[in-house]
């Protein structure tokens, strides 16, 4: 027979035995996120600013180690996920609608979706069409204008690979303004962003295609002007001076979420930890400041949901790709 002692020793074992289900997995030491680019771009952006916020709310036990993977578009980094780091649970790659277009487009030849964990995402960056300060071009619809003209009139630059985001940001753009022939339209690809924003501000390139959170520096130096961010509405604080391309005729959005993904043959209970510990930092006032000087917007899906928007997206971007030729 049960003593009232012996019942609430059961009861304290359950908690205990509760907590300690709740809390099986807690990751160990260093923590690693992988950049699938140079330092400079969005995904460096991504792993850096995240990876700082995780150590302030000490949802890591030490410190996040952003690694810089550049090659392929994010194939690289996808790659080695898939194929050298099985059930690394420390492990948190930097993602975004450029991966997911690569993935559209069958550029990380033999892999899917599938192969990874999608758990989060924790904010959206809209693209943007900007040039160097002292160029000719001022506004939207004068650089689309002299495409109409001349498909070939305008060089761009972007840290994605030829087809990738950055590159389809224009065609959407383009599409949009009426301009025919978008395959014939110059896009150069770079590493990351930085450094194709540098070569439009050294005079290299005309134009630059990219996100705005990757504008920030050269924005506030001057060096740049953006000519469009592709956003329904006007982008918050400083940013609010920036005009949409919808404003300026042309019917043009192009938002690039960003989040993670881990390898796909983790715990269920690491995967969980990542999840919760995604949603901890969106839901962060450290984190809201980090968006707000950044220019993300809100976008964070559940982890269900946000799986169903990732296979949902690249579906979407496939069918753009055959519209606009890029791919059979």
């Amino acid at each position: 027979m049960f003593t009232a002692k012996s019942i609430r020793w059961i009861a304290t074992a359950a908690v205990a035995l509760t907590a300690t289900s709740v809390l099986a997995f807690e990751p160990k030491g260093k923590v690693e996120c992988i950049a699938p680019s140079d330092p400079g771009g969005g995904w460096d952006f991504t792993c850096r600013s995240v990876g700082n916020v995780l150590e302030t709310l000490d949802l890591v036990p030490a410190s996040v180690q952003t690694i810089n993977m550049a090659g392929a578009g994010g194939g690289v980094a996808f790659a080695h996920t898939v194929s050298k780091r099985k059930g690394d649970d420390q492990l948190l790659v930097a993602a975004s609608t450029a991966t997911t277009t690569r993935l559209a487009q069958n550029q990380f030849p033999g892999m899917n979706a599938d192969m990874v964990n999608w758990i989060g995402a924790v904010g959206a960056d809209y693209g943007v069409i900007a040039v160097s300060d002292d160029s000719p071009y001022q506004n939207l619809t004068e650089l689309m204008d002299a495409m109409k003209e001349d498909p070939r009139a305008v060089k761009f630059a972007g840290g994605s690979a030829n087809g990738g985001w950055d590159h389809l940001k224009v065609l959407i753009a383009a599409k949009a303004a009426g301009i025919e022939n978008l395959p014939r339209i110059p896009y150069l690809s770079y590493n990351n962003g930085g450094e194709a924003m540098t070569q439009v501000i050294g005079g290299h390139v005309d134009a630059f295609t990219g996100d705005v959170t990757e504008t920030q520096g050269f924005l506030k130096s001057g060096d740049l002007r953006v000519l469009a961010v592709l956003s329904d509405e006007r982008l918050p604080g400083d940013l609010s001076e920036i005009p949409t391309a919808k404003e300026q005729g042309i019917d043009a959005v192009g938002p690039n979420w960003r989040g993670f993904y881990v390898p796909a043959d983790i715990d269920d209970e690491a995967r969980q930890y990542w999840v919760d510990a995604v949603d901890e930092l969106y839901a962060s006032d450290e984190w809201k400041q980090v968006m707000q000087n950044n220019g993300l917007m809100p976008f964070h899906p559940g982890s269900e949901e946000f799986e169903s928007f990732v296979k949902q997206q690249i579906s979407d971007i496939q069918s753009l790709s055959q519209e606009i030729g890029l791919i059979q």
